[in-house]
């Protein structure tokens, strides 16, 4: 084998393809699938629309601290290179095991599943009740995520190639969706002053936390780019504007696009729809559209799960450089330069997840999980500006960082209440990272 030690992961990425990674880890099966099933819990427009905008705010916080911090450690690793070197390596482990069992690997499988719902709204004909192939979403999806992987190991340069067009695609789909559906589109305005008035008591509380957990799902990749720092073209300077840029540009979308959902359909129609992109261009533009657009939603999801297997490798990878984590994670591949066994072995645990568990169970036990350690992270900023070892000043703060904190442990707090069972799956996933770290180190 080659010495870990000479094997590297080489300089491809500037600052636009960092973007679109951020772009497209982003958006993807959290705001196509998610404001349905919101809405069945809220059952308020305008209280949707709030919580999508303070999702946004939570996330530009987070890429602000993300950004102080990539700068001043660009590796590859995200948050289990900053909270190694902040704190220890346990915790930066912990964020890793966390990331390889839910944080990547789950998000991919949604991601593929996401794809089989709006492929089954442009073709209904496909899967029937009492149809053999009524398990045909969950083969789709592992077919799906075989294939994806399958192109990621022949290089990054390749895979962010295909990455680029992709995400290009994504956000112009919902561009039109969005222009149009305000401009041209058959809604009512009517929509909003419909469902139930919010009550503000400690169930409606618990909700609007969990709810929020969900949205925070679809903001996931605001902190994108930090795992491939190593990879990116002068990092100190094109990491920061990459958070920045990407963030700003999806809150944007989310929220515009929540808003043609509800311009389009009733509050009461919104309700348990997962593929709700496809139901909003039928209610604007009628049946044959909805099944342009589903086709055209379906493949761009593409986007966020080829990012997802593009990332999650990356912290495998680091973790295997430092000795914690099983070493034929950091085998570069000689000719595509890769991960390519962390590639290999994150695709397996995605389609075990894509064969395990509802959507809105998934949703639940990632948001929960992916909320933790970012938490620590974004509290790091502190310990790294009291060793003066920044190098790149945020303007603001403290403030975004204790607007980070203080929404994201309410949104924990409130989303454990809601819903213990998924929510205590998360934490003892990331418990028992804990002898799995002491394992490694003896080793």
């Amino acid at each position: 084998m080659e010495d870990i030690a000479r094997q590297h992961i080489q300089h491809k990425i500037g600052l636009f393809s960092a973007s679109n990674i951020v772009i497209a880890n982003m958006v993807g099966a959290g705001i196509f699938t998610t404001s349905g099933l919101l809405m069945t819990g809220l059952s308020n427009p305008w209280l949707l629309i709030i919580l999508w905008v303070t999702g946004g705010i939570i996330a530009l916080c987070g890429a602000l601290a993300y950004a102080e911090l990539g700068a001043a450690m660009p590796q590859a690793g995200g948050e289990y290179i900053f909270l190694s070197r902040l704190y220890s390596p346990l915790f930066g482990f912990l964020s890793g095991w966390v990331s390889f069992v839910a944080g990547f690997s789950a998000p991919i499988a949604a991601s593929a599943i996401g794809f089989s719902e709006y492929l089954f709204r442009a073709f209904p004909g496909l899967i029937q009740t009492g149809n053999p192939g009524q398990h045909l979403d969950k083969i789709i999806a592992i077919a799906i995520i075989l294939l994806f992987t399958l192109i990621h190991l022949h290089g990054l340069k390749f895979g962010s190639k295909i990455q680029n067009y992709l995400t290009i695609m994504k956000v112009v789909v919902i561009a039109v969706l969005i222009v149009a559906g305000l401009s041209f589109g058959k809604g009512d305005l009517s929509h909003f002053s419909q469902g139930t008035p919010a009550v503000l008591n400690f169930s409606t509380f618990k909700t609007m936390g969990l709810s929020l957990m969900w949205i925070m799902f679809a903001y996931s990749g605001w902190n994108a780019s930090t795992y491939i720092g190593s990879e990116i073209k002068d990092p100190v300077r094109n990491i920061p504007r990459s958070l920045l840029y990407g963030t700003g540009l999806v809150m944007i979308m989310y929220v515009l696009l929540n808003i043609v959902f509800v311009y389009a359909t009733s509050p009461q129609e919104m309700k348990d729809v997962i593929s709700i992109g496809g139901l909003t261009v039928r209610n604007l533009w009628g049946s044959s559209m909805e099944f342009a657009f589903s086709l055209l939603i379906a493949f761009a999801l593409f986007s966020s799960l080829s990012a997802f297997i593009i990332i999650g490798p990356r912290v495998y990878y680091s973790m295997a450089q430092d000795g914690y984590f099983f070493k034929f994670a950091a085998k570069i591949h000689p000719r595509y330069h890769v991960p390519s066994a962390a590639i290999i072995m994150q695709a397996v645990i995605a389609v075990i997840m894509a064969l395990s568990g509802t959507f809105d169970q998934i949703l639940t036990y990632m948001g929960f999980s992916l909320g933790i350690f970012p938490i620590l992270a974004v509290a790091g900023v502190f310990k790294l500006r009291a060793r003066e070892v920044h190098k790149r000043i945020i303007k603001g703060f403290p403030l975004h960082l204790l607007l980070y904190l203080f929404f994201g442990v309410l949104m924990l707090s409130l989303s454990y209440l809601e819903r213990p069972v998924e929510s205590s799956i998360a934490l003892v996933t990331a418990l028992t990272g804990i002898p799995v770290f002491y394992y490694f180190k003896k080793n």
